[in-house]
């Protein structure tokens, strides 16, 4: 399992993923940040990221804030 930090900044005029550092990322999603669709839109980019299932992806931390804790079954 691997535990990574992420900024997220949502409503973007692009979906992307930019490495930091190892465990730190900066996230764009042009999803809204309401019923969870920002959340899902990041997972979903993550997976693609790390080349995983989107079940593999959990966001342990920071649910309705915009920096927020993810771990990763690899």
């Amino acid at each position: 399992m691997m535990r990574v930090y992420a900024k997220v900044f949502t409503k973007s005029g692009r979906n992307q993923v930019v490495e930091i550092s190892k465990k730190q990322f900066d996230i764009r999603t042009t999803a809204i940040p309401a019923k969870g669709m920002a959340n899902e839109a990041i997972i979903k980019l993550l997976a693609k990221h790390f080349s995983t299932a989107k079940s593999n992806i959990t966001i342990v931390g920071g649910k309705t804030a915009r920096e927020k804790i993810i771990d990763i079954d690899i």
